[in-house]
């Protein structure tokens, strides 16, 4: 029976992040003259990225967010190299550095496959572990007309892989976990998170590598 609803993950699913760190290394020089190495960009955003995804609830509204965006420059500027020039920019100039090298695009496969499931009758509500501004990352992409929901983590107040966001999921969809069908790239957060919920789910590995057993895995949204 072809599901009612698709839920579906955002990061890895739907979008996918553009190597962050020759970004930062020509904002940095653009912007304040600063020449650091690619190497030394990709440690300073390894070491956002870990506070963020440890903190990503935290930005459950506009203010929120932006003492978080705000906390997450700090722990970039601390990972980068000791230089009197990068210690004498502001947090909101370093900040404002920091959005610009997080850039996000669709995987090639993405608008087609929402764009079938549209014309199948199908709902689509994105779920995902991500602070509030997702919805807003989804219209500057133009992917937001063609879903009829986001729910994020921030926003509803638990993360995958608890049950209880997806059957929020479902209620914003109004089916049953029956009627539903989640994709997602991460064992532990979408498809355990989705069973629990009593939904069937479905493995992205975009690099086609098997799935455990037992678990439908696919290598684009295509074969959905």
């Amino acid at each position: 029976m072809r599901p009612r609803a698709l839920l579906l993950d955002a990061l890895g699913t739907l979008l996918e992040l553009e190597p962050p760190a020759p970004h930062l290394q020509a904002e940095l020089a653009r912007r304040f003259g600063v020449s650091i190495t690619e190497a030394q960009a990709r440690e300073a955003i390894a070491a956002e990225i870990a506070y963020y995804r440890a903190h990503l609830d935290e930005g459950r509204d506009r203010e929120a967010l932006a003492d978080l965006r705000s906390r997450c420059a700090q722990a970039l500027a601390a990972a980068l190299p000791s230089d009197p020039r990068i210690a004498e920019i502001d947090g909101r100039s370093l900040t404002e550095t920091l959005l610009a090298a997080i850039r996000f695009r669709p995987f090639d496969d993405v608008r087609p496959a929402l764009v079938a499931a549209r014309e199948r009758g199908q709902r689509l509500v994105v779920v995902s572990n991500w602070d509030v501004s997702l919805e807003e990352a989804l219209e500057r992409l133009e992917l937001a007309p063609l879903i009829d929901a986001v729910v994020t983590s921030a926003g509803f107040g638990a993360r995958k892989p608890s049950p209880a966001i997806f059957e929020h999921a479902l209620a914003v969809a109004e089916v049953a976990a029956s009627e539903a069908l989640h994709a997602g790239d991460s064992v532990e957060e979408d498809i355990a998170g989705a069973r629990a919920a009593g939904i069937e789910a479905v493995l992205v590995r975009r690099d086609g590598a098997p799935g455990p057993p037992g678990t439908r895995t696919i290598a684009t949204l295509a074969e959905l």
